[in-house]
């Protein structure tokens, strides 16, 4: 029975909290509130941090030997939650599915007042959070400081089983070759008076049964069985995506008592030195961040979430790196189907106080039953960017704050990354992103480079990596900030004497790192101004992946740009806008992410006339096989001031180009004329059904 609808609400207060939940209550002048949805969409409840929720409805009386549960898909953030004025429990984690007995509470009446107290917190103190909403509040990933995502986002239902019920469900694909897939099971079943129970799955057209001879209560029930001969399911880059519909039945004496049903796919996963491969096969993960569809989850469309999905897999990316928060269903169903690996973080980040550690471990487990079915989910993370960010922010993650030991970094994440690897075996699972090496672990994490942001350039990315290469072997935040033209805060006839507090909060990024960006100084406005950021943001983005490109697998395995899409209007990391509509950084990434790239060493940010100069060329494959008969040609010009060539060379190579490698070209190199007032380097790559170009560019002086 689905309980969804219009309920009525009203912002708590003690004295209400007293007997809002009493069956009497006259509660008609209360708001009208969507469920599912969020509080804040409505005028009278916007400002509320807590919010008293009520609704009726009418039921048969239970039969006889059947169990009635109340399930809870989503609360943001913690509820309380009472039926015909009687206790029922309590919320916490608001993409955890909570599931409630209601059986005895009903007793003979037809009709049911169901109340929930819903609480979201605000941010709080950015370095001691307690609330574990991650991406939903953090301003600078939410780009909507303020937002309250508050309310009852998820389905309301009422599901009846039997007298024995699942409690807890989890099914995981531990292996799988072309032999045989081996199905982690796993079952928490209340059976009031023991007796026998057979587990019976169904699969793929496979059928196992597995019994167990149940004592009075709760009885834990963990069995694996085996999938012959299954169809794997593999990135969409690697091969095709079957997937099958997974159905778990609780029989008793021939009866059904209860069931549970996920889709999955047969696939291995594994991680070795920084690179996945999937059923064996190696693959250079290129990927973006992702942040909540809409800040208030409840309010985007399963076409909108889905749809980032498709716009990940249309840019060539083969990861979506999920940052800080647990998403809607729809994403993790789009990226089973449509063959997009995951990067899953569960909703921390920065410093944690020391009181969320009990409810974090909880929800990591929640997680786990919640998702790890899902054939594209690659990856656990358990912390982004686990301490104090430094001011003023750095290119690279700060090493010297790092060194003494952290309660979140030593105590919480191995907390959480223990229990997800108990859990879930069939996964890596990494503890934090852009810690750095650190007594007594010297081997470091991810690392988030912002070469061309927040200092320098993004071509220092390659000296960087160079120096310590253990920087590039996994990338999980680059790029840099864009600010909407049309944007109210730029907009602004007192340019440049703007807000730039107020356009940093909306955009999510330090007034500092946008304005080494793109200085503001000698821009005639700010709708200038703000389109010069974006053309700047292509350039960043571009030529952080083509240098990461080039260190495929040696060292880097992969890397995820910091961000798909703008969750704010005024702008933001993404290289779609908040209106999902491509910015100048969308065609560099597709162009950057494409199978096969030419590519150069950055030029310099302004070279001399007379000066020599020698970049290498290099040609990066994601092709399984090699390219033979390839030709390269390189082709500099030199142009005069109104964009006159005036002087031209060209030297070219041929050869084959190794699969699922970067191979070095060779060295173009040459001298810039007299009279020069920019360079232009064109690199050609021609092969059987190939054709590939790209284009360098630099002023002289």
């Amino acid at each position: 029975m689905d309980l969804s609808g219009v309920w009525r609400a009203a912002p708590a207060t003690e004295e209400l909290r007293r007997t809002f939940h009493e069956p009497d209550l006259d509660d008609r002048a209360w708001s009208p509130a969507p469920v599912p949805g969020h509080w804040s969409t409505i005028d009278e409840l916007a400002a509320a941090r807590s919010v008293l929720h009520r609704t009726r409805f009418e039921l048969d009386p239970v039969p006889e030997g059947r169990r009635l549960f109340l399930c809870l898909d989503g609360i943001a953030q913690q509820g309380d939650v009472w039926l015909d004025g009687g206790y029922v429990g309590d919320t916490d984690g608001y993409f955890v599915p909570h599931r409630f007995e209601i059986t005895d509470l009903l007793g003979d009446r037809r009709e049911h007042v169901l109340g929930i107290d819903v609480n979201c917190s605000r941010f709080g103190d950015p370095d001691g959070r307690t609330g574990m909403m991650g991406a939903l509040q953090d301003p600078e990933l939410a780009g909507a400081a303020g937002e309250n995502p508050g309310g009852v986002w998820g389905r309301v239902h009422i599901h009846e089983t039997g007298s024995v019920a699942i409690r807890f469900f989890r099914s995981i694909c531990l292996d799988a070759n072309p032999t045989r897939a081996r199905m982690s099971m796993r079952c928490v079943l209340d059976a009031p008076d023991g007796g026998t129970v057979t587990l019976r799955t169904r699969v793929a057209g496979h059928e196992h049964e597995h019994v167990h001879s149940a004592a009075v209560g709760e009885n834990r029930i963990e069995w694996t069985f085996d999938v012959p001969a299954p169809a794997l399911w593999w990135p969409y880059r690697l091969g095709h995506q079957p997937l099958h519909d997974l159905r778990c039945d609780v029989v008793v004496d021939d009866i059904v008592h209860d069931h549970r049903e996920v889709r999955v796919g047969f696939r291995s996963i594994a991680m070795k030195g920084w690179t996945v491969s999937v059923n064996g096969e190696r693959l250079f993960l290129k990927g973006a961040g992702i942040l909540p569809t809409t800040p208030r989850p409840g309010d985007a469309t399963a076409q909108q979430v889905a749809g980032d999905v498709g716009a990940a897999r249309d840019a060539g990316l083969d990861l979506l790196r999920v940052i800080a928060h647990i998403a809607r269903p729809e994403l993790y169903d789009a990226a089973d189907e449509l063959g997009v690996l995951l990067w899953q973080e569960m909703p921390l980040r920065g410093v944690m106080a020391r009181g969320v550690r009990g409810q974090a471990t909880r929800q990591a487990r929640e997680a786990v039953d919640l998702l790890a079915h899902h054939p594209s989910l690659a990856v656990w993370c358990v912390h982004d960017e686990p301490f104090r960010r430094p001011t003023p922010p750095t290119a690279t993650p700060p090493v010297v704050g790092q060194q003494p030991p952290s309660w979140n970094r030593d105590v919480l994440d191995r907390s959480i990354k223990r229990v997800l690897t108990r859990t879930d075996g069939s996964r890596p699972v990494i503890s934090h992103t852009a810690v750095p090496p650190h007594f007594p672990s010297f081997d470091g994490t991810t690392s988030h480079l912002w070469f061309g942001w927040h200092d320098g350039r993004a071509g220092d990315l390659a000296a960087a990596a160079a120096r310590v290469p253990r920087m590039a072997r996994f990338v999980t935040a680059f790029g840099a900030a864009s600010v909407d033209p049309g944007n109210d805060l730029v907009v602004d006839p007192r340019w440049p004497a703007i807000d730039w507090e107020a356009l940093a909060d909306a955009v999510g990024a330090p007034v500092g790192s946008l304005h080494h960006l793109v200085p503001p100084t000698g821009v005639e406005d700010g709708s200038t101004w703000a389109t010069l950021t974006q053309v700047a943001q292509a350039e960043v983005v571009r030529t952080s992946i083509e240098l990461l490109r080039r260190l495929k697998y040696r060292p880097t395995g992969g890397f995820a740009q910091f961000y798909l899409a703008d969750p704010s209007p005024a702008g933001g990391f993404g290289v779609l806008d908040h209106d999902r509509r491509p910015k100048p950084a969308w065609q560099a990434l597709v162009d950057a992410c494409r199978p096969v790239i030419v590519v150069a060493d950055p030029l310099p940010a302004v070279a001399h006339r007379g000066e020599a100069l020698t970049v290498a060329i290099h040609v990066v494959s994601d092709r399984r096989e090699a390219i033979e008969d390839a030709v390269v040609r390189a082709t500099v010009r030199s142009q005069d001031g109104v964009g006159e060539t005036i002087d031209e060379q060209t030297q070219g190579w041929g050869g084959a180009i190794a699969p699922d490698e970067c191979s070095r070209i060779g060295d173009l190199s040459f001298v810039v004329p007299d009279g020069t007032d920019r360079i232009v380097v064109d690199l050609d790559l021609t092969g059987t059904d190939l054709s590939v170009t790209n284009r360098y560019s630099a002023p002289v002086r």
